[in-house]
């Protein structure tokens, strides 16, 4: 069939498969193009493989370090006549590539928050790798079934603190700037999102390994974070999310303590803002991220998810100098946060409205990021043909 992008709100329910294997294909030259990265991990687990962070996180262990990778994802499968989602897409193409540079892949697509896909896994791990010296933890759900208990916990965007929250927000459909309104979260709100986004599940994570023996000597963990600027502070920050992100500092503490018996380290490592499906459903955010690409850019320092994960790994995790900051959070948003490029933004932050948008943001550059998360939009592909999406991933034949 042929496939063109059907964007409904903040989510394109198509993805293009051979679009996907070449965005898969072009993050792998980006690790390439930078060399092997020295002292890399050998065995690495990813949970929350698929898309985004994750996903580039298991292609720069793989290409960048020659890692042997597992990765965990949930995901549907095209069929004869209906797309499969893009990490479906990707995980097929990340595995295609994998195997081409002889390199061992296996993925597995089902609910990373169970008991049973925990026991799985070990399983996989025991039996092909041993243990693993590595374990990258980017799960982005918006609902989570508690293992224990079986409560469905679902997770909101929203502030905190009992009042309302009002800011300019951009129309990613239209490029209209206008204004939103949300209501603050309750509670109960407040304690599901938690729940769904907090650390709660990581340290289940690393539970399990450790005491099934599959952790190696000196294995690191790492979850991602964000914090951005005052201006996404009531809706991240101080908000829901926020508070989940605490959690997993939290957790990352805790983890400390529980690894130092392996010599092992666990991080919270805080990410550059970036259009990726997370942060597209977020109020606020597409219009800084706007503003933000148009800087950076022309600073010369943007970064995209591969980027990013690169640097981590080669830069901060591996090199012997990660550069905790005061709270001991590896920080790969420094670039973003560099006061020239806060200065701008937030400077034309106060200017921004429909009419100079496209002046002083960076429209375009949004959107082409939002549609390559789904395989359209990259050069090389022929948009017009007929392509099977119906293709499956290897490992999961």
């Amino acid at each position: 069939m042929i496939v063109a992008p059907k964007i409904r709100g903040f989510i394109c329910t198509t993805a293009h498969p051979v679009g996907c294997a070449k965005h898969v294909a072009d993050q792998i030259a980006v690790v390439k193009s930078r060399g092997p990265i020295a002292n890399g991990p050998k065995k690495v687990l990813v949970v929350g493989s698929s898309t985004g962070y994750g996903l580039s996180s298991r292609i720069a262990a793989a290409f960048g370090c020659g890692a042997a990778t597992i990765g965990v994802f949930f995901e549907k499968p095209g069929e004869a006549d209906r797309c499969g989602t893009a990490g479906w897409y990707n995980s097929a193409a990340f595995e295609k590539e994998a195997k081409a540079a002889g390199l061992y892949a296996r993925s597995f697509n089902g609910d990373a928050f169970s008991d049973a896909m925990k026991a799985e896994i070990i399983e996989a791990i025991k039996k092909d790798l041993g243990q693993v010296d590595c374990v990258i933890y980017s799960l982005a759900s918006p609902r989570r079934t508690h293992p224990k208990t079986g409560e469905v916990f679902k997770s909101v965007l929203k502030p905190t603190g009992g009042a309302s929250y009002t800011n300019k927000n951009l129309n990613t459909g239209t490029g209209v700037v206008n204004e939103v309104t949300i209501e603050p979260a309750n509670d109960d709100e407040i304690a599901q999102t938690v729940a769904v986004m907090g650390g709660e599940d990581w340290e289940m994570w690393i539970d399990a390994l450790q005491g099934a023996g599959v952790l190696a000597n000196g294995v690191q963990t790492v979850a991602y974070s964000y914090i951005g600027p005052e201006v996404t502070w009531p809706i991240y920050k101080n908000g829901t999310i926020g508070r989940a992100k605490e959690d997993l500092e939290r957790v990352q503490r805790v983890l400390d303590g529980k690894l130092a018996a392996i010599g092992g380290k666990a991080w919270v490592s805080v990410n550059k803002a970036l259009v990726t499906q997370a942060s597209s459903a977020i109020p606020v955010v597409p219009l800084y991220i706007s503003l933000l690409y148009k800087v950076m850019k022309a600073e010369g320092t943007h970064e995209d998810c591969i980027e990013q994960m690169d640097r981590l790994f080669r830069e901060r995790l591996y090199n012997g100098n990660p550069q905790p900051d005061e709270a001991g959070r590896i920080r790969v948003d420094d670039w973003e946060m560099a006061p020239k490029v806060q200065q701008l933004v937030d400077a034309r932050w106060k200017e921004v409205n429909t009419e100079n948008f496209p002046q002083l943001g960076d429209f375009e550059g949004y959107q082409t990021s939002f549609l390559r998360l789904f395989g359209f939009g990259l050069a090389g592909v022929d948009y017009n043909a007929d392509v099977d999406v119906s293709i499956g991933v290897p490992s999961l034949a």
